[in-house]
């Protein structure tokens, strides 16, 4: 396989920003080989952000008009990102995961906008995105994706766990890959930072650490029928609303800090049971919430797995990496979803490719 340069863009459920990662990809013989060029986060303007948050709730007709916008936008914040890093000329290709819209697997449907064919002309560089619509179509879950480059970038870890707006793990067992979303991470903890303190998210974990745990919160957390299904399985923001904050409005009087204090008790004992569960002795954690110390301080106090942080670039730009990665073996017509991990029929070669015009 020739060496490539491959853009991958990654916008999470934690709407931070546009990731934007250049990496140069080659193989040698069963070995892929990777260079991180630039990576940068694009901050979203607040009215695209408040877009974004609020597309959910969009008709199909102006659904359609913010899916051509933001691909627009991707591709203009790319050719920004290019003449920064003096890549022009340089890259062969980009991996689009695009932001999340709807995802509701068991009735067949996932929709991530950022329109491809916009995305192309901008940029007049082939584009790869819509990753996630084949494997749904297989009957999977379309989701998680990454753990194809977890299998054969990171290796070397036991296990790799990303903590974005959802938390989510991947590891080998019983001679397959698998991986799925263990429960919510930032996507509340965000959510109500924002309404309540008007901060984007809670730094550090101060906010949380302050407050004090509400033992039968807790409990209803942890009794979601959620955590008793098996493998493979996945969340989307439907759920997080539906689900878990219906478990919230029931407490309206809760002081906001035990609120978050009680959520990060339960996202970490959830992660911790599925560490224990498995008996993985060690977890690559990337993702935002790999900067919240006390997040990390009661995981480590909660498991026995040795928590592994990286370096600052691969904690931010990871999953933008393995989406650059997702590009570069579908135009090799290599599998890039594993059905080990989503329950498709079978393994499957996701992505659908554009052309500049």
């Amino acid at each position: 396989m020739e060496k490539l340069r491959v853009i991958g863009c990654m916008s999470g459920t934690s709407l931070d920003g546009l990731d934007l990662c250049a990496v140069q990809f080659s193989k040698e013989e069963d070995n892929y080989q990777f260079e991180i060029l630039a990576a940068e986060t694009i901050a979203y303007p607040d009215a695209l952000r408040n877009d974004l948050d609020q597309a959910f709730h969009l008709k199909k007709e102006d659904l359609k008009g913010l899916d051509e916008d933001y691909g627009s936008y991707i591709g203009l914040s790319i050719q920004s990102f290019i003449e920064k890093h003096e890549l022009q000329g340089k890259i062969d290709l980009i991996g689009s995961h695009g932001h999340t819209i709807f995802h509701d697997p068991a009735n067949g449907i996932t929709v991530q906008i950022g329109d491809g064919q916009h995305l192309a002309d901008h940029t007049q560089i082939t584009v790869i995105n819509d990753f996630r619509i084949k494997d749904v179509e297989l009957g999977g879950q379309g989701a998680p994706l990454v753990p194809i480059g977890d299998q054969l970038l990171f290796g070397n870890y036991e296990s790799c766990l990303n903590l974005g707006g959802i938390a989510n793990i991947s590891f080998e067992y019983e001679g397959n890959r698998i991986a799925f979303d263990v429960g919510p991470a930032n996507m509340p903890l965000n959510q109500i930072m924002k309404e309540v303190f008007d901060l984007e998210y809670d730094k550090g974990g101060d906010k949380a650490r302050s407050g004090k745990l509400h033992e039968d919160l807790l409990s209803e957390f942890n009794q979601l029928d959620f955590y008793k299904k098996d493998p493979p399985k996945s969340l989307g923001r439907e759920w997080v609303e539906e689900e878990f904050f219906s478990i919230v409005n029931k407490y309206p009087n809760v002081q906001k800090e035990d609120l978050l204090r009680t959520i990060v008790e339960h996202e970490v004992e959830v992660i911790a049971q599925t560490f224990d569960r498995y008996n993985l002795p060690n977890c690559l954690v990337t993702g935002g919430g790999a900067y919240n110390t006390f997040f990390m301080d009661r995981l480590k106090a909660k498991c026995k797995t040795e928590i592994i942080i990286p370096k600052p670039q691969l904690i931010e730009f990871k999953e933008a990496l393995i989406f650059s990665f997702l590009a570069y073996l579908n135009i090799n017509n290599q599998i890039n979803t594993l059905a080990s991990v989503t329950g498709a029929s079978k393994d499957s070669i996701g992505g659908i490719k554009f052309q500049p015009n």
